[in-house]
């Protein structure tokens, strides 16, 4: 799944034009990896009213219809690009969120993870960029960023997912983001139907 599985919960996604957030900032300038260690009051900037979207935001429909086919036996692994954890809050067991997670934030000095819930307020509320509890230094959402490696072990897993999978459904993608656009070809090298669910084309 990606960004338009979320956008009936009000998370805007990133190429609708007119919406989308790629269609207001330059990614490389406001969410790479460069910009967060050089400038991070830029990224945190421009995370913030995006941040409130993921925070606010509740399961909707599609989430909770595949909660059911799992429940169901059919769905086996939820594959999903997006990092605003919808698919955990509305039940679904076996997710994998190749992109990260917003729901916890990881110290650049010393590593130790937090939760969202609680450290980020503060931030929301007045732009505050988050410091860690312990040692001062910056929070990083534990979300990718353009530049970043992908999980390598989320990752694996979602390869052997796609290798092995009788049927994937992609839905609420533009298929655009290298590498997460190639597990479609990796069903359909093995095999697999492949249904996709999109409002514009891949």
């Amino acid at each position: 799944t990606g960004a338009g599985y979320s956008t009936p919960s009000g998370i805007p996604d990133f190429r609708t034009a007119g919406s989308g957030l790629w269609t207001k900032y330059l990614p490389m300038e406001v969410a790479s990896l460069s910009t967060f260690r050089t400038h991070p009051e830029l990224f945190f900037a421009w995370l913030q009213p995006f941040a409130s979207h993921l925070l606010s935001a509740q399961p909707n429909t599609a989430h909770r219809s595949l909660v059911e086919l799992e429940r169901a036996g059919i769905v086996k692994t939820v594959i999903t690009q997006n990092i605003d954890g919808l698919h955990r809050r509305a039940g679904s067991k076996h997710v994998l969120e190749v992109h990260g997670t917003f729901n916890s934030l990881t110290c650049v000095g010393c590593f130790t993870q937090f939760p969202a819930k609680g450290i980020i307020d503060p931030y929301l509320e007045t732009g505050a960029i988050p410091l860690c509890p312990s040692c001062k230094r910056v929070l990083k959402p534990d979300i990718i960023l353009f530049e970043e490696q992908l999980p390598v072990r989320t990752w694996q897993q979602a390869e052997k997912a796609a290798r092995t999978c009788d049927v994937m459904v992609v839905a609420g993608t533009s298929l655009e983001v290298m590498p997460s656009a190639l597990l479609p070809v990796r069903a359909l090298d093995n095999g697999a139907s492949l249904i996709i669910v999109n409002q514009t084309p891949t």
